[in-house]
């Protein structure tokens, strides 16, 4: 029995764009099965999609280094996702990377001062896509969970998502630091009048 690998399966598929097989309202998952637009398998798909686009965006700034190389981590991160949902049963989110996520949190909010108010998305360009980026990431991993009421899925790519979202939390703190912008800090009642 041959095994079957997503990537054996994209270069077949990237050669034609156009295909017309979705006219349907349906599309192909890496396993050969085809599914309805709106299944939640493909949601999720979509939405791990939006947010690699996201980050994508984000990337097109100017950033530091370390930032960079941490975000183009996580793009192939994404990538290995999203190949995980489009072939059920075939893991590609370890342990591993969960710990490579929560170390980039600790390195990158070690140089941050403590919060002492919740904060708002803003501050510099960067920051406030990384905070777009992070409400992107939070709603797949909500789409993931709600996948996995209906069907089997293993704990790691939802965990994953948990934890790329506080690190684009940190991460939008330390672009504000960074560009010599402060959070934006929220003020409960401000206009209360």
């Amino acid at each position: 029995m041959q095994t079957l690998h997503c990537c054996d399966i994209m270069a077949n598929r990237l050669s034609k764009i156009v295909t017309r097989t979705g006219d349907d309202g349906t599309t192909g998952l890496a396993s050969g099965e085809r599914v309805a637009k709106d299944h939640r398998r493909v949601a999720a798909l979509g939405d791990v999609d939006e947010l690699n686009s996201a980050i994508g965006v984000l990337l097109a700034e100017s950033l530091p280094t370390d930032v960079q190389e941490a975000l183009s981590g996580v793009q192939h991160d994404l990538f290995d996702l999203g190949g995980e949902l489009s072939l059920p049963g075939h893991a590609l989110i370890s342990a591993a990377h969960l710990e490579r996520l929560e170390r980039l949190v600790e390195t990158f909010n070690g140089g941050l001062p403590p919060l002492r108010e919740f904060v708002l998305p803003g501050g510099t360009r960067a920051a406030a896509l990384a905070h777009v980026a992070r409400t992107v990431c939070r709603r797949a991993e909500r789409t993931l969970v709600a996948l996995a009421h209906v069907e089997t899925m293993p704990p790691l790519p939802a965990q994953y998502l948990n934890r790329l979202s506080d690190l684009l939390f940190v991460l939008a703190r330390a672009l504000n630091r960074a560009g010599g912008s402060s959070d934006v800090q929220w003020q409960q009642g401000r206009n209360r009048g």
